[in-house]
């Protein structure tokens, strides 16, 4: 409230006139005011105090109910009744908070706020309480503790606030704006102007904001922009306090007189709905505040200073009959607030004390108040027996003395192990009425127990759980699928967590610490993300694609260079692989093989995730080759000791890849019939009823294969011979073996999984007993041990024997082609067969692994995709300067270093190979590795427009010449036009917040290059549509929203920075792409000049603090041309306009 006018020595008082209490007290003190308030040691007990009998209350009439001591001296300043719990709040004017419980005004709290300053405002909120200060918002837990401490600006003279919603919050003062705060972030969000000298009362309708003014004016503002819709001038000196209700505003205040300011009698009330004053109200008080306690009616509570209080209705007239009196310790009353209930009255005097006024013997301060929380009282002396039978018995209610000895139960660490507690299984019904909402299940309870009642059976705990259990989360849905629990962290889907800014502030380097790329896996069908990788880690297949340019609108290959080209100029930053995916949307046979998902599909986990990257994988490999073979391949590209062979002779692809083999089938009759194919990839095929083989019997790995590759079955044919279909028995020789052997594992049921676990199970069997017995779970093999169990059957050299569980697949395999065009397959170890020798031309190629794909299972987010990938030699010095190979694991944009018996380990319950590559050994050697940059400089030079095709239209922009070719260092100024893909996906918390599921996919619908230098600077070169995006690096781009932003501040628009550096005014009437660049080059150039080439940073954090500064006062918002120019004023020949999304490039990337 306004305290104009009133007697300024209460502001400030001083202790020493305010004596110590002597035992008498004075008649004018209740001494019931006193309870719970610390008197001198030397004075009066608080025993020895009368105890206040009880107070007769009249229903419906207001009378006073209690008076208590806040602080004994210590003007009351504001009182505030909680809104959520039965309290009332009480500030000081020595900066203490005091709270007091009930009608009976119990002491709550107490506690110091601020420790010169009084307190002006206080607001209740469900989680605390806001208190207002000179400069000071502080926002504090009912028991005291500091919830955030928010400092204005030391010139503030802050007096109101007001909650406008759950997060928002005005705060005004004796200051041209009002301040707008979010509660969730503690920042100021907005800050709009008002007339001086300021708003010191502030109120709220569903319809306007009222603000009161201290010139005595009443303005009435917008809810969305906070503009003047209307204003009463209410009083010719100042306002003291108004009030609304319904359709009437009613106010009190001081008119001026030739003495100065006097308290004005009549109340002015308007209405509301014709916006204009109707009869003033005459009181018999001189009134100081006032508020509208509606219940039967609108009446008006008038309350002077000097104690009266009168009731009226505002539209009728002041009776004296309805005059009290207050009878305050002090002199003067403070403060007055009315509950929510409008069942109570608070008032606080000039000497500390608070009295409240009641209409009924046991108010409500509010219709529905939660319960309060109190401290707990001490059990120490009121101990309940403790039953030693009871499992679940809370030892810690045993008092147990503080001493400095050790404890019986604190046993030594060699004298104990943990013994975590499982979780019980959830109830077999719960499971089957769940229904899943993200990772959060719902189900009726099935009334088998109590409530929040689930027994624990200890002593039937299974001894031999396993380790892995022991990582135990959520229950839900453990009974149905108990490996959920077992999936490591790192291979689990990884998401993104979207914010307000996108992807700006979400820490990648958190997952990735290499510098490698990882890729978004946000875009649809961006499951094949780790199938991407693999052929981006074989060397002559990405030299192969990045050679690889054609005029084909969507063609794969091209697509799949591009995308290469940015993971190779990534320094650990994760790619999109937007581009290549869209022209994979476009290709019809992807579509009909079942490979395109819809987005719901992928989200859900519905498809069979490793059936489609098997397919997927297969239809990359043919779609690559057709490509390729629609050009001519340099020679220098074929291998140096392969041959021309069938359809796949034209294409590198193939003679990576592809297999020439030759089919025969022999029919009973005796004819046979033989034809050459070649094929891209194989697919393992498993023995015959394996799966039912409980003997254990040994599968090698290189056996399957070689069964899988030479495969041999019965089918019906048709015989020329014979002039039908008979039973033929059709076999597959090899001819050629691929330098890049792929394979499908096929593990597409509970038949090959058991396969696969059975096999691994009889070589981990094998391996111990091949050295000597049994072994400790975590003994640690010596290099002699390893050797002696590495052996041909397929059992890795691994240090540990946890490392030889769930391993059948061999690091390395032998080939050989034999005379009679067979084929001997057989796993490869160096402790056998000794150092690979080059034995290539009698036959014998010797396969390294170098990449695996798993399928991870879980349900819960509903699977992904993984890769393990041994990296080369040639990637890490490109990328980290030295020489080595090492196995990563790649699960989107998280990429980790792993071991490398841990890209073999497969455990079947949630980990499911299925694919593998193999290469040959020495395999970069035979290729040459090349890259020549496929895209010329003359496509800078040619005249082609999109635009101009769909439309007659003159040109915009002239192409650059010959001598006109951007070299590295040479400026270009570039501006963007993006369009909206896909609308964002959001959804509401239960706390109302939003929570971003996938952004808004957006893409680069139009690019405009301007010259940066040169005789035709300023002059376009590409001004046209464009339809791919491509990454471009960091350190070549410069951004004007970088290059004028303070650290924590607001983006600046290009508009803004064009009116206050440039004094241009731009993007008016129509937004210009053209002059958007130039204006960007221009804003680059001056920023140069004001730091001196960066130089001089200090001096141009004083330009960036004026920029903000201005921005502020103007809201951000250019002048109309009429009015202020800008004060940067600078002129720059040929140019006057420019756009918003304008950057500067330094370097020109790929010419």
């Amino acid at each position: 409230m306004n305290f104009e006018g009133l007697d300024p020595g209460l502001a400030e008082y001083a202790p020493a006139m305010h004596s110590a209490l002597d035992p008498v007290l004075d008649a004018h003190l209740n001494p019931s005011l006193l309870q719970n308030v610390e008197l001198d040691p030397e004075g009066v007990a608080l025993e020895a105090l009368p105890v206040q009998e009880s107070v007769h209350i009249m229903e419906g009439v207001y009378s006073e109910l209690h008076s208590v001591v806040a602080e004994v001296g210590v003007p009351v300043s504001v009182s505030h009744f909680d809104l959520h719990e039965e309290m009332l709040w009480v500030g000081s004017h020595g900066g203490h908070a005091t709270s007091f419980f009930g009608p009976a005004l119990e002491r709550y709290s107490s506690f110091q706020v601020n420790g010169s300053d009084d307190i002006r405002q206080i607001q209740s909120l469900e989680n605390g309480i806001l208190f207002l200060t000179k400069n000071n918002l502080k926002y504090m837990a009912r028991g005291g503790l500091i919830i955030f401490d928010y400092l204005l600006d030391e010139s503030e003279d802050m007096h109101s606030l007001l909650l406008t919603d759950s997060s928002t919050l005005l705060v005004g003062g004796l200051q041209n704006h009002i301040l707008e705060i979010d509660l969730n972030t503690v920042q100021e969000t907005q800050k709009y102007a008002v007339e001086i000298p300021g708003v010191t009362i502030m109120r709220q309708t569903n319809r306007f904001f009222f603000c009161g003014h201290t010139s005595g004016k009443v303005s009435l503002r917008d809810l969305r922009s906070f503009k003047v819709e209307h204003e009463f001038d209410a009083f010719s000196g100042s306002l003291s306090d108004f009030d609304v209700h319904g359709n009437l505003l009613a106010a009190c205040g001081f008119s001026s007189r030739l003495t100065g300011l006097a308290c004005d009698r009549f109340l002015k009330v308007y209405d509301l709905r014709m916006m204009r004053a109707i009869t003033p109200l005459q009181v018999h008080v001189d009134p100081a505040f006032l508020r509208f306690i509606p219940t039967y009616t609108s009446r008006l509570a008038i309350i002077s200073q000097s104690g009266q209080c009168q009731f009226c209705e505002p539209t009728g007239l002041a009776n004296p009959a309805d005059i009290f009196h207050v009878n305050p310790v002090g002199p003067l009353l403070m403060t007055f607030d009315v509950s929510a209930s409008k069942q109570a009255l608070a008032f606080g005097d000039s000497e500390g004390c608070v009295h409240l006024w009641t209409d009924s013997p046991e108010p409500s301060f509010n219709p529905y108040s939660r319960e309060t929380e109190f401290a707990l009282p001490c059990l120490v002396d009121s101990l309940p027996p403790l039953d030693w039978s009871q499992d679940l018995l809370p030892l810690s209610l045993i008092p147990v003395p503080l001493t400095t000895d050790t404890l019986l139960s604190d046993w030594p660490a060699a004298n104990s192990a943990p013994a975590p507690r499982r979780a019980p299984p959830v109830d077999a019904e719960i499971l089957r009425t769940m229904k899943k909402v993200g990772f959060i299940g719902y189900a009726p309870n099935p009334r088998t127990r109590l409530r929040n009642q689930i027994p624990y059976r200890l002593k039937e705990l299974d001894s031999e759980f396993d380790s892995f259990s022991q990582v135990t989360e959520s229950p839900i849905g453990r009974e149905e699928e108990p490996h959920l629990h077992m999936v490591s962290k790192k291979y689990r889907k990884v998401t993104i967590k979207y914010s307000k800014l996108g992807l700006e502030d979400f820490d990648f380097k958190h997952y990735n610490k290499t510098l490698f790329a990882g890729l978004e896996p946000h875009i649809p069908n961006a499951y094949c993300n780790c199938m991407i990788q693999v052929l981006y880690f074989l060397e002559p297949v990405r030299c192969l694609i990045q050679n690889h340019l054609c005029q084909k609108e969507f063609c794969l290959a091209c697509e799949l260079g591009f995308l290469f080209h940015m993971l190779d100029l990534s320094r650990g930053d994760p790619c999109q692989g937007s581009n290549f995916l869209r022209a994979f949307r476009t290709i019809p046979e992807a579509s009909a093989l079942g490979l395109i998902l819809a987005d719901s599909d992928e989200a859900s986990g519905k498809g069979n995730l490793a059936r489609l990257i098997q397919r997927w994988n297969r239809f990359i490999l043919t779609q690559l080759h057709q490509d390729m073979q629609e050009l001519e391949v340099p020679q220098a590209y074929r291998g140096a000791g392969g041959s021309s062979f069938c359809s796949s002779g034209d294409s590198v692809i193939g003679q990576l890849f592809s297999c020439e083999m030759e089919n025969c089938s022999l029919c009973r009759c005796g004819s046979e019939t033989v034809r050459a194919s070649s094929t891209l990839l194989f697919t393992l095929s498993y023995p015959e009823g394996s799966n039912c083989d409980k003997t254990g019997k040994n599968y090698d790995f290189a056996q399957v294969l070689k069964r899988s590759i030479c495969l041999e079955q019965n089918t019906q044919a048709w015989c020329d011979n014979c002039e039908k279909y008979q039973p033929t028995i059709q076999t597959r020789n090899i001819r050629h073996l691929p330098d890049i052997l792929v394979i499908n594992c096929e593990v597409n049921s509970s038949k090959e999984a058991d396969f696969w676990r059975m096999q691994a199970e009889v070589a981990f069997k094998m391996a111990v007993k091949k050295h000597g017995g049994e072994i400790s779970k975590n003994k640690e093999f010596s290099l002699a041990d390893r050797k002696e169990l590495g052996s041909p059957e397929g059992v890795l050299l691994c240090p540990s024997i946890e490392e030889l569980k769930n391993v059948w697949l061999p690091f390395s395999i032998r080939m050989k082609m034999t005379k009679n065009k067979g084929l001997d397959v057989c796993n490869w170890t160096e402790v056998q067969w000794g150092p690979a020798r080059a034995e290539e031309e009698h036959g014998v190629y010797v396969y390294d692994l170098m990449a695996t794909v798993v399928h991870i299972l879980d349900s819960r987010t509903g699977g992904s995709l993984v890769a393990h990938i041994k990296v080369g030699e040639t990637y890490h010095q490109r990328k980290e300067g030295v020489t080595h190979q090492q196995w990563y694991l790649f699960n989107d944009f998280l990429i980790e270093p792993i071991d490398k018996y841990e890209a073999v380990q497969f455990d079947m319950n949630w980990k499911v190979p299925a694919i593998l590559y193999y290469i040959k050994r020495n395999l970069n050697s035979r290729y040459n590795l090349n890259i020549k940059n496929p895209i010329e400089a003359s496509v800078l030079l040619a005249e082609a427009s999109l635009a101009r095709k769909q439309r007659k239209t003159h040109t915009t922009f002239i192409p650059l010449m010959l001598n006109e070719m951007p070299q590295v260092g040479d400026l270009v100024g570039l501006d963007a036009e993006f369009v909206t893909l896909n609308e964002e996906e959001a959804e509401l918390r239960s706390d109302g917040t939003k929570s971003t599921i996938k952004p808004s996919q957006m893409s680069v619908a139009r690019i405009t290059c301007v010259r940066g230098q040169g005789p035709n600077e300023g002059i376009p070169f590409i001004d046209d549509y464009i339809s791919t995006q491509e990454q471009v690096p960091k350190d070549q781009v410069l951004d004007t929203v970088y290059l004028f932003h303070m650290p924590r501040k607001r983006m600046i628009s290009l508009r803004f920075l064009a009116w206050y550096f440039l004094d241009l005014k731009i993007q008016g009437e129509t937004h210009d792409s053209i002059e958007d660049a130039r204006t960007a080059l221009q804003l680059y150039r001056k920023y140069l000049e004001l730091s001196k080439n960066g130089t001089e940073p200090e001096s141009f954090h004083k330009v960036l603090k004026g920029l903000y500064e201005k921005g502020r006062k103007m809201d951000w918002k250019v002048p109309e041309p009429e009015s202020q120019t800008s004060p940067k004023s600078k002129a720059w020949d040929g140019t006057r306009e420019t756009g918003l999304d304008a950057a500067v490039f330094s370097s020109v990337l790929a010419l």
